[in-house]
């Protein structure tokens, strides 16, 4: 979250699989009550209702307009955000995103739904808030990740962006990003995680807990019998593969460019990929993007001279 003038900036990465701002990273699950549910720790009550955030799992939608679920997330991400500064009250400029290929067709849709209400009044965790909504703005996601340090882009790269839904890819050249050569694909991380639901099941009978494939995701092992873990090791290598398969179709060459990953699924490449560590990095950060969301919407307002 960032100052500006009046108002914070508060850059929010509305990913399928997590919701992330600068400095929190939660899942992307919202359930709806019209009661007070028994398990409270990350309860939401707004207009009437009461929502428990980060229970279950969103569903993939190319629309995150369509709904009330990545509204009532983006007030739990905005109050994560402000309560971090003690703060219950605030003006606040939202600083999103969306795939690359699709900002130009969604973006004022996706703009219009985040400005919805100008203020609201909720509250998080047993805290009231009471927030003005003063402006927000849409960015490319994946770019927004990397748009601070485009000077360390020279020569020809490719950005790949891995997300719980989809993978972005970019062009950049010389520090410059092309435009022609920009990608979105339904290859995101949730669908390696299929693919191991899908083996564990052919080949045991069982079912995984997804808790269970996301540790071994992030860190290439987890405390499981020794057959299952070999499974679905063997599954995740096979969905990396395809990865770079996908990067060559789209004219990836790792002796001509080097590559750049960022978003929750860089953890993926590092731990089941073949590749040449002097030709890829790996941004580690998951809120790499949201920061990047501020960082841009700071440039856009003092380019507007503070006009929202």
């Amino acid at each position: 979250m960032r100052k500006f003038n009046e108002m914070y900036v508060i850059g929010i990465d509305h990913g399928y699989g997590n919701m992330k701002t600068a400095n929190y990273c939660f899942p992307t699950g919202v359930m709806k009550s019209d009661t007070e549910p028994t398990f409270v720790r990350d309860l939401l009550q707004w207009n009437g209702k009461y929502y428990s955030i980060g229970v279950g799992h969103k569903e993939f939608t190319a629309d995150k307009f369509t709904d009330e679920d990545y509204y009532v997330l983006t007030l739990a991400a905005i109050a994560r955000e402000l309560r971090r500064e003690r703060l219950t009250e605030a003006s606040v400029f939202i600083a999103a995103g969306l795939p690359l290929t699709w900002v130009r067709e969604q973006k004022a849709e996706f703009k219009k739904y985040l400005l919805q209400h100008s203020n609201v009044v909720f509250s998080f965790r047993n805290t009231d808030y009471r927030i003005k909504i003063v402006g927000a703005e849409i960015y490319p996601q994946g770019f927004a990740a990397v748009a601070e340090n485009l000077g360390d882009f020279k020569g020809v790269n490719m950005l790949c962006d891995i997300g719980n839904g989809t993978m972005n890819l970019l062009r950049i050249v010389n520090k410059k990003p092309d435009a022609q050569r920009m990608f979105t694909e339904k290859y995101g991380t949730h669908q390696c995680a299929l693919l191991i639901r899908e083996q564990m099941m052919k080949h045991y009978h069982t079912t995984i807990d997804d808790a269970i494939i996301t540790e071994i995701l992030k860190k290439g092992t987890a405390d499981i019998d020794g057959q299952y873990l070999e499974t679905v090791i063997k599954t995740a290598k096979e969905y990396t593969a395809g990865i770079f398969h996908r990067l060559r179709e789209h004219e990836y060459d790792p002796k001509l460019m080097k590559l750049y990953v960022v978003g929750g699924g860089g953890c993926l490449i590092r731990n089941f990929a073949d590749y040449d560590r002097n030709r890829v990095v790996i941004n580690d950060d998951i809120c790499a993007t949201a920061k990047g969301y501020e960082y841009m919407a700071l440039v856009t307002l003092n380019r507007n001279g503070g006009a929202v």
